[in-house]
């Protein structure tokens, strides 16, 4: 049997853990955007996303491609980073590595909303006032919408009703939600409509770039928060802007924009009803744990000539 040679744009402690993991078989680090330098004996790529911090990407396929390669692992688990030639050949995402991290992040956004923190902590005697405490909200009660249903709007889904919230939730498809308690809106504007908060998770397609507009927005529950741990495509930034300016979208919590980062002087980075985080949702102490895992176990069904788990479908790609 021949060597498994796995050409790897992961960072060097990652690939060293891959290694360790697989000392059967010989990881070629190569560098990230376009791959370059993959070995020719080569069968799998293990990619990172390549149209980062306005990094460009030919949409033509570098010479020779696929090369030797027969299967794709991304490190993500969204593909709009990635350009359509590399989809040539079975590509399998990281679906679900990060999905109670970012789920955590979207509560934290809420809870930290809902409590007014960290407005609410002061470091001065001065700044108590017994009699002029602020009208904190409770998430108990509150209503939270979800605008897609996958790993982490499902994940969120679960954690929300714990916390006694409701729960409307919209997805692309009509495949049922299957998770009691969870409500399907109607549309994106009645959604909008009757939430408290709105989290977005769904993926940039063509379809969803933009979605939130000026229509969208103007449906919005007055004081709305909407907190976006997806992409930022799917937010038209400028009528965002005008919402928040009017008071009918009372906060933004934005771990994604576009681009990023936002050029310097953009209103956001001053707006006293936006907070931005450096698309940091993502991150836990086991995330590449949890991504080695999946493809662990992809590799052990591609070897076994079982079905790929999260294989992309190129016509879904954008």
């Amino acid at each position: 049997m021949s060597e498994l040679v796995i050409a790897s744009q992961l960072q060097a402690p990652v690939n060293a853990q891959l290694a360790r993991l697989l000392p059967q078989a010989r990881v070629v680090p190569i560098g990230p955007g376009t791959p370059a330098d993959v070995p020719s004996d080569a069968s799998i790529l293990f990619a990172t996303p390549m149209r980062i911090k306005g990094q460009q990407v030919s949409a033509d396929a570098p010479p020779g491609w696929p090369w030797n390669l027969r299967w794709v692992q991304l490190i993500s688990s969204g593909i709009d980073a990635y350009p359509r030639w590399l989809f040539d050949v079975p590509v399998t995402s990281a679906r679900g590595s990060s999905a109670a991290a970012i789920s955590e992040f979207a509560l934290a956004a809420i809870f930290a909303a809902a409590k007014q923190l960290p407005e609410l902590w002061f470091n001065d005697a001065a700044q108590w006032s017994p009699t002029q405490r602020p009208r904190l909200a409770q998430v108990r009660g509150s209503t939270i919408g979800i605008v897609g249903f996958g790993a982490i709007g499902r994940t969120l889904a679960s954690q929300a009703l714990a916390l006694g919230a409701r729960v409307l939730a919209l997805r692309a498809s009509d495949a049922p939600l299957d998770l009691p308690g969870v409500e399907r809106a109607t549309s994106l504007s009645a959604l909008f409509a009757e939430s408290d908060h709105v989290v977005l998770a769904a993926p940039l397609t063509p379809a969803t770039r933009g979605m939130v507009d000026t229509a969208v927005l103007a449906a919005a529950k007055p004081g709305l928060h909407l907190v976006n741990i997806a992409r930022g495509g799917l937010v038209d930034h400028s009528a965002l802007a005008a919402a928040l300016d009017s008071g009918r979208v009372g906060l933004a919590s934005l771990d994604v924009t576009e681009p990023e980062p936002l050029p310097a002087g953009h209103p956001f980075y001053r707006h006293p009803r936006v907070r931005l985080s450096p698309h940091t949702s993502a991150s836990s102490p086991d995330l590449f744990d949890k991504v080695l895992a999946i493809f662990l176990a992809n590799l052990a069904a591609w070897q076994a000539g079982r079905p790929f788990t999260n294989l992309i479908d190129k016509g879904q790609v954008p």
